[in-house]
């Protein structure tokens, strides 16, 4: 559906569905600090599946294995800071499992 919708604008911000989408990959990216995991919906032929398409429903590797995260790397993002031991975003109280926990309450893991 977001490619069928890529041109059309995005009320009310005047960008297109392919632009919003960019945005929210290139932040992931930052905020993760991990490299490119996430691409864009229309990535150039080279980075498509198999190298055969510009079509990107799914960030993979050549191998269309799936790009994965460390725990580190998903608090970060949740959290919309970039920091793992620094609370906001979908969690500005900070996260309640277990290892989200972990990064706020231990110093120890300050340096990981």
């Amino acid at each position: 559906m977001l490619n069928e919708k890529g041109e059309e604008k995005v009320d009310p911000y005047d960008i297109t569905v392919f632009e919003f989408t960019n945005m929210i990959s290139r932040l992931r990216n930052e905020l993760g600090k991990c490299g490119v995991k996430d691409k864009c919906l229309i990535v150039p032929l080279k980075h498509g599946a198999e190298s055969r398409t510009t079509s990107n429903v799914l960030s993979a590797d050549p191998n269309l294995l799936s790009f994965s995260r460390t725990p580190k790397e998903i608090v970060r993002i949740m959290y919309g800071t970039g920091d793992e031991h620094r609370p906001g975003g979908f969690f500005p109280k900070g996260a309640n499992g277990r290892i989200a926990r972990e990064y706020l309450n231990n110093d120890k893991l300050r340096g990981l």
